[in-house]
């Protein structure tokens, strides 16, 4: 479990957290909103091994001391766990008593029972061993009406040493009551060079390897961490590759087999369909620029030139808007060969 130095991007949110700690002024429950993989479980669980910390009150008073004097003197104001207390050992093991991880066994609901077993019946009694009691309910946006007024209960009148930190992807599911008595802090995107950074010198990602995982993961650090690691993209994207050095020159009998191709890869064919976008956003930008430090796929730059040579501007604009209508037309439930069939007709003709 990271502290939050470990944390990329988010800084808004970091010092927030980092704020309340320090002030005094930790709330009795948050809201982490953002998509999938996006750091929430990281910044909630850096936010609990804090307030668990055995040396929290001394972190505190140096980060105070460090703001009087000056942070740039002085060197970070900010808190952190101490990373070698009993509590962050046992939070590294996510064995900490008093940080509980709510769970729910139906893949898609948070029941009320889960809520009342988990939450309202435990959190009367007082922490084991912490100053805090902190409940994290991942995935909060799977909790049912039931379940949340239940869960309204508890955060309308909470013992002064609970905690509770929902961690969603739809901060709009939530009632209204909820919202308006829990800290709502919304994920942001974080920078393109900062997450290629961190997969170039903690995960030793070459550089185009990453501009590419970047590029997909759109400010998302967990799905770029994600992206860099795995097999199934790899081997996604180089099937997305070879098909579109090869489409232009295949014969219509050949098409079935293309079609075939792809629906191989039916279920993630979205992600299937947004390397195609970028490998024909990069033939539009070497078209217009003849420069190849903007393009994602930087070793790709053979192909993306030949291809930027026989294609027009508006064949690769066409080409765009027919991956485009492709999705939206998969999304809807229209016959995926019949999509494909004609998403391939129309690359080949421009």
């Amino acid at each position: 479990m990271a502290g939050f130095k470990e944390i990329v991007g988010h800084e808004q949110i970091v010092e927030h957290l980092q704020n309340a700690i320090t002030m005094d002024k930790v709330s009795h429950a948050y809201i982490i909103n953002g998509p999938d993989k996006s750091g929430k479980m990281m910044l909630a669980e850096a936010f609990a091994k804090t307030l668990q910390c055995e040396r929290l009150d001394g972190t505190i008073a140096a980060a105070k001391a460090a703001a009087d004097f000056g942070a740039s003197e002085a060197g970070s104001s900010a808190v952190e766990p101490c990373m070698e207390c009993h509590s962050c050992k046992q939070a590294d093991g996510r064995n900490q008593p008093d940080i509980i991880y709510v769970k729910h066994e139906k893949p898609n609901t948070i029941s009320v029972d889960d809520i009342r077993t988990q939450v309202n019946n435990d959190i009367v009694i007082k922490p084991y061993s912490s100053r805090y009691k902190i409940y994290i309910i991942d995935e909060a946006e799977k909790m049912n009406e039931q379940a949340q007024n239940a869960l309204l209960k508890t955060i309308e009148e909470p013992p002064t040493y609970a905690v509770l930190i929902l961690l969603t992807t739809n901060a709009a599911s939530f009632l209204q009551t909820i919202l308006s008595r829990c800290v709502t802090l919304n994920i942001k995107v974080v920078p393109d060079e900062s997450i290629k950074k961190l997969l170039m010198s903690k995960y030793q990602i070459p550089d185009y390897q990453a501009d590419v995982c970047v590029a997909f993961a759109q400010g998302n650090v967990g799905k770029a961490i994600q992206l860099a690691s795995s097999e199934d993209f790899n081997e996604l994207k180089a099937s997305a590759l070879q098909l579109i050095k090869r489409l232009r020159d295949i014969e219509l009998y050949e098409m079935t087999e293309a079609v075939k191709q792809i629906g191989e890869y039916k279920l993630t064919v979205n992600d299937y369909f947004d390397l195609m976008m970028i490998w024909y956003r990069d033939v539009l930008l070497f078209k217009a620029t003849g420069d190849v430090n903007g393009l994602i796929f930087k070793d790709e730059v053979y192909d993306i030139k030949r291809q930027a040579e026989k294609s027009s501007y508006e064949g690769i604009q066409t080409i765009l808007e027919a991956l485009r209508k492709a999705q939206i037309r998969l999304n809807a439930n229209v016959n995926f060969d019949l999509v494909i069939e004609l998403l391939l007709l129309t690359i080949k003709e421009n």
